[in-house]
């Protein structure tokens, strides 16, 4: 599934951003490198904050099937 967010320009026209900004995903609960291995993409130069895209990253999140933990495996020593 492909996630963008909305970007709002100067004369107030909507569209579809390059990438998250920082605080969003901090505002969304989660940080730069769970983002990326989500393959969320991330906007670096982006300064702002949007309501929008902080409820679409938590609802992505929701949507997420949480994996079963991993059972440790026992070591083998030889």
């Amino acid at each position: 599934m492909k996630i963008r967010p909305t970007v709002q320009k100067k004369n107030g026209r909507i569209r579809e951003g390059k990438g998250f900004s920082k605080d969003e995903l901090r505002e969304a609960g989660m940080n730069f490198k769970q983002a990326l291995r989500l393959k969320i993409p991330i906007d670096l130069r982006r300064k702002t904050k949007h309501e929008e895209n902080i409820k679409t990253l938590k609802q992505h999140l929701k949507s997420l099937n949480p994996s079963k933990p991993r059972k440790k495996r026992k070591s083998r020593a030889g």
